[in-house]
């Protein structure tokens, strides 16, 4: 069997040309196209909490808050349920963001938690993201992963509920997201 690796490039014009519907859900993964997972009403909400939580940041324009909205991480494009930027003055009108834009990454996984450990995350750290929350419905804990090395974190804690999660000034109760 013979596979053929496609470039970020080659990946946008086929997303221009309408090679892929509207709707379909697909990450670059270091030339691999990957389907994701359809989005569950626990999974939505938690996006929902977390965006209402870190949009006084946004409002502020100490950040811009994206949401599923895609993020250059190496030779992938990924689509984090959340990333907090550094502000840009045209908002990546021009570009997409780039991993060495985001402060904060966070992945909620009610199915993907294997996935988001295995394969996202060396990603996030060999880019040099230096924060991932992954968010793990089913263990009913957060997973915080700070200060990245290679394909790894220095620092990896994880939270279960009755802890508080904090970002530039946003505390977050962990049940809040579990």
């Amino acid at each position: 069997m013979t596979r053929h690796k496609i470039s970020l490039e080659e990946f946008h014009r086929m997303v221009e040309a309408g090679v892929f519907p509207e709707d379909s859900r697909l990450e670059l993964v270091e030339g691999d196209l990957v389907e994701m997972s359809p989005i569950g009403p626990k999974h939505a909400a938690i996006v929902r909490r977390l965006t209402a939580r870190f949009a006084p940041l946004a409002a502020r324009g100490e950040v811009l808050l994206s949401v599923q909205n895609p993020l250059v991480v190496g030779s992938s494009e990924l689509y984090p349920d959340l990333a907090l930027l550094r502000p840009e003055p045209e908002g990546y009108a021009s570009r997409h963001p780039e991993a060495k834009d985001a402060l904060l990454v966070v992945e909620v996984a009610e199915s993907s938690l294997r996935y988001d450990l295995q394969v996202k995350l060396p990603l996030y750290a060999k880019a040099g993201v230096p924060e991932v929350w992954l968010v793990d419905l089913l263990g009913r804990r957060v997973l915080l992963h700070r200060g990245p090395e290679g394909e790894g974190y220095r620092e990896e804690e994880t939270l279960g509920p009755g802890l508080t999660l904090a970002f530039l000034g946003v505390e977050i109760l962990t049940e809040a997201l579990l």
